[in-house]
C-alpha cells in the first residue's frame, strides 16, 4: 500500500506508513524486520499493563537532554525501579517472536525510559549502535546483532512525536549508511503512527529518529535491547549487579545472563567436528516466499 503524505514543519513533510502489521504471519514479520528494518506489533500491551508501567515510572527522577528542556533524558535501566518493566524483559508475546527470530539463547542488553514533553523538537536521524563503540552506547552498541524493542505507552499521532525511519538503511554498504553519521531528514524516510501499547522493533544500525511533539501531552516509551547470545560486544561492558538480578522477576532472569556472553572463538578450524547439515534460522525460505 502506498504511503500518504501530510505537511509538517520539521522536517517539511511526513510520509506515513500504511502497512497492515496486524495481519502479518510470523514469516512476514521476520521478513519485514530483516529486509525493511522495522516491524510493528500493534497493541501488544494491554491498558492495565500500560497503566502499571506509567504509575511505577511517574515520579522517577529524570534530567533533560542537551538539545531541549522538553526532552526528559531517559532513565537508564528502568527495570531496576519498575517491576512491570522488569517483567517486560521476558514478556511472552514478545519473547515468542524474539525466539523465532534469534533462537532460544537471548541476552537482554539494556533498558531505557523516555518522556517527550510538549514542545520537544524532533530527534535527528541516528543509529542505536556503532561497531567500534561510542560515548553514547559504550561497547553495548558494538554487538554485531542488536535489536531495540520500543514499547510506546501513548498513541503516536502526527502531532505527538511519532517515530520516523529510513527503511533498509541498516543493510546498505554505502558510506552514507555509516552508523557514525546523523541526518536532519531524508527524502525517503517514513513515519509510524501506532496506537498506545504498540511495540516497534528496529535493528541497532537502522537510521531512525522522531518528529517534534506538537501535542499538549507528553509521549512515553520503554525501550529494551536484546541480542542473540553469540553476538557479544567487542570490548567488555559492565556486568549486572548480582543482587538486582537475584531480585528480578523469574520471567526476566533467563535473559539477564552476563551482557558479555559471546560466541567469540578466534581459532576457526576448516572442518570442525559435528558439523550440522541443516539450520532453519538461515533458510532462504524462512520468509515463506519459496
Amino acid at each position: 500500500m502506498e504511503p500518504t503524505q501530510t505537511q509538517t514543519n520539521e522536517p517539511d513533510f511526513m510520509t506515513i506508513d500504511q502497512t497492515d502489521f496486524s495481519s502479518m504471519s510470523r514469516a512476514e514479520q521476520i521478513r519485514h524486520l530483516e529486509v525493511e528494518g522495522y516491524v510493528v506489533f500493534p497493541r501488544i500491551l494491554n491498558s492495565d499493563l500500560i497503566a502499571r508501567v506509567k504509575n511505577e515510572l511517574a515520579d522517577v527522577e529524570m534530567t533533560h537532554a542537551s538539545y531541549s528542556v522538553h526532552q526528559a533524558r531517559g532513565v537508564k535501566q528502568p527495570q531496576w525501579c519498575s517491576p512491570s518493566v522488569a517483567e517486560l524483559i521476558g514478556y511472552p508475546p514478545m519473547v515468542e517472536f524474539l525466539t523465532d527470530l534469534m533462537g532460544p539463547d537471548i541476552v537482554f542488553t539494556r533498558g531505557f525510559f523516555q518522556r517527550t514533553h510538549p514542545g520537544c523538537p524532533g530527534i535527528s536521524m541516528h543509529t542505536d549502535g556503532q561497531p567500534h563503540g561510542s560515548d553514547l552506547f559504550g561497547y553495548e552498541g558494538s554487538c554485531p546483532r542488536l535489536l531495540r524493542v520500543l514499547y510506546y505507552l501513548d498513541e503516536l499521532t502526527p502531532q505527538r512525536a511519532p517515530f520516523r525511519l529510513i527503511p533498509r538503511s541498516h543493510i546498505s554498504f554505502h558510506a552514507e549508511a555509516s552508523p557514525y553519521v546523523r541526518y536532519k531528514s531524508h527524502p525517503e524516510e517514513i513515519t509510524l503512527l501506532v496506537p498506545a501499547g504498540s511495540a516497534v522493533l528496529v535493528p541497532s544500525l537502522l537510521l531512525h529518529g522522531s518528529h517534534p511533539n506538537k501535542d499538549t501531552q507528553s509521549r512515553e516509551l520503554v525501550q529494551l535491547g536484546y541480542r542473540p547470545a553469540w553476538a557479544g560486544p567487542i570490548q567488555p561492558v559492565d556486568e549486572w549487579d548480582p543482587e538486582l538480578v537475584a531480585k528480578a522477576p523469574e520471567i526476566a532472569k533467563p535473559f539477564l545472563q552476563s551482557p558479555n556472553t559471546t560466541g567469540f572463538q578466534w581459532t576457526q578450524p576448516h572442518k570442525p567436528p559435528d558439523m550440522k547439515s541443516d539450520a532453519p534460522g538461515i533458510n532462504p525460505s524462512r520468509w515463506g516466499d519459496r
